[in-house]
């Protein structure tokens, strides 16, 4: 079923390539381009590379018509479908086969040297990609044989959180804390400035009047309101203070 998925790419196409009939080969030294009749080609036309799934196909077909002439499958490259010759980097070695499984070994060569490179590099690009797919695949079976690990919460179980150093509240940034117990709090002063101490509160009460303390009894005799009043009327001038202290010394020094 996965085979009648797949798909036929196209990886190359030169217009223009030549058959030979090759020699069997003497020995494990490879072949050589030169014991072929370079300059009488068997059959020229045109080449195809494809691929279907990881096979790869060398199509050879007719120029005008597209008639195939001969194929080989390519299962892995290099390998014994596809060779190079020992003595050129345009010649190569592959084995057809047909429908009913018989195979040869034919030459195949290109003109112009860039044609042959990249039919060698389409083959490699190709099993690179089949080389990469495989691990690919094993490594996907590896893991799906492993046992799975449960990462899930059981019934029951819990999660605590710890998250610290949050002040942020609704409604804005936190306001600064006021000092307690009804002192007087002072800002921190400007940068390079004095220190201003604020005035006292209106609260507290200052006046320039001094209460009296008891007059004593003079030694003189009389009473003390006549003293008081006779002293009164000797300081016609100054203020009320000025003359009550007076009057208390001068009666001390009596």
């Amino acid at each position: 079923m996965a085979a009648e998925l797949e798909y036929e790419s196209v990886l190359c196409v030169k217009p223009d390539v030549s058959v030979y009939r090759i020699p069997p080969r003497a020995s494990n030294r490879g072949y050589r381009a030169s014991d072929w009749k370079l300059d009488q080609p068997d059959w020229t036309g045109r080449l195809r590379i494809t691929s279907k799934g990881k096979i790869a196909y060398i199509k050879l077909e007719d120029k005008v018509s597209g008639e195939l002439f001969a194929q080989a499958p390519v299962e892995q490259y290099p390998g014994i479908a596809v060779e190079t010759v020992t003595d050129s980097s345009r010649y190569f070695v592959i084995r057809i086969q047909d429908g009913t499984g018989r195979s040869a070994f034919i030459g195949i060569g290109f003109t112009d040297r860039g044609d042959a490179f990249d039919f060698n590099v389409s083959l490699q690009d190709h099993f690179k990609w089949v080389k990469q797919e495989s691990e690919i695949s094993k490594e996907s079976q590896e893991m799906d044989a492993r046992p799975k690990l449960d990462l899930g919460f059981k019934e029951g179980q819990t999660i605590k959180l710890s998250i610290g150093n949050i002040t942020t509240k609704k409604g804005g940034a936190s306001k600064p804390r006021t000092a307690r117990g009804g002192g007087l709090s002072l800002l921190p002063p400007p940068p390079g400035g004095k220190v201003t101490i604020p005035p006292p509160s209106s609260s507290v009460a200052i006046s320039n009047h001094v209460t009296p303390p008891p007059i004593p009894k003079s030694n003189h005799g009389g009473s003390d309101a006549a003293l008081f009043q006779t002293r009164h009327h000797s300081h016609p001038t100054g203020s009320s203070s000025e003359w009550y202290w007076q009057d208390i010394k001068d009666r001390l020094e009596e």
